[in-house]
C-alpha cells in the first residue's frame, strides 16, 4: 500500500468509504448511547454538537482518505469507541441520560481511588499491549503497523478522556481529594 494516493483514485476511495463507515459507526454508537450528548467525553465533540460534529468529521474523512496510514489508524479507533459505545449504550438508554451520569458517578464515588485507577490503567495498559504487539510483528506493513497503531490510540484515548471525566468531577467538587483510607466520597 502507498504512503499516499491520489484524490479520486481508487486507492483513496478505499480509504474514504473505510473512514466514513468507522466515524458513521462511531457517531451512530454515540447517537443510540447520548442522543443529547450528555455523556460525551470529548468536550470538543460536545461543543460541537451533531451538526458541526459531522460536517467537520466529513471534512476529516475527505483529508485522511489520501494518507492511507492515518485514515486506518482513525478507522481502527473509531470502531473500538464504537464498540465500547455500544457496550454500555442500552444501560444508558434504559435509565436516561442523566440518570446514568448520576448513577455511574455514585459508582465512581463509592470506590477508592487506587481501585479505579488501577482498573483503567489494566484496562489500557492491556489493549495498548495488543496494539503494541501488532506494530512490533506488523514487520513494516501498513496495515498491520496502523491497525496496531489504532489500538493503541484507542487504549490512549480511554485513558484521557476518562481521566478528564474524574478531573472534571473533582475539580466541581463532586468528588473529594482522596487520602489512602478515603473513598470518593
Amino acid at each position: 500500500m502507498e504512503e499516499y494516493v491520489s484524490l479520486g483514485s481508487r486507492g483513496y476511495l478505499m480509504m474514504l468509504a473505510l473512514l466514513v463507515l468507522a466515524r458513521g459507526a462511531d457517531f451512530l454508537s454515540t447517537w443510540v448511547a447520548t442522543p443529547n450528548l450528555v455523556l460525551e467525553g470529548n468536550p470538543i465533540a460536545k461543543r460541537l454538537g451533531w451538526r458541526w460534529g459531522l460536517a467537520v468529521n466529513a471534512l476529516v474523512c475527505v483529508l485522511l482518505a489520501q494518507w492511507p496510514l492515518a485514515a486506518i489508524v482513525v478507522a481502527t479507533a473509531s470502531v473500538m469507541v464504537a464498540a465500547r459505545n455500544f457496550q454500555s449504550a442500552w444501560l444508558m438508554r434504559s435509565l436516561g441520560e442523566h440518570n446514568y451520569r448520576d448513577w455511574h458517578v455514585e459508582r465512581v464515588q463509592e470506590t477508592r481511588i487506587s481501585v479505579y485507577l488501577l482498573c483503567l490503567a489494566g484496562n489500557t495498559l492491556l489493549t495498548a499491549a495488543v496494539g503494541g504487539a501488532i506494530m512490533l510483528f506488523s514487520e513494516g506493513k501498513l496495515v498491520l503497523l496502523a491497525i496496531g497503531m489504532g489500538i493503541v490510540a484507542y487504549a490512549a484515548a480511554v485513558a484521557f478522556y476518562t481521566l478528564l471525566g474524574i478531573y472534571r468531577l473533582r475539580r466541581s467538587g463532586r468528588l473529594h481529594a482522596p487520602d489512602h483510607h478515603a473513598r470518593f466520597s
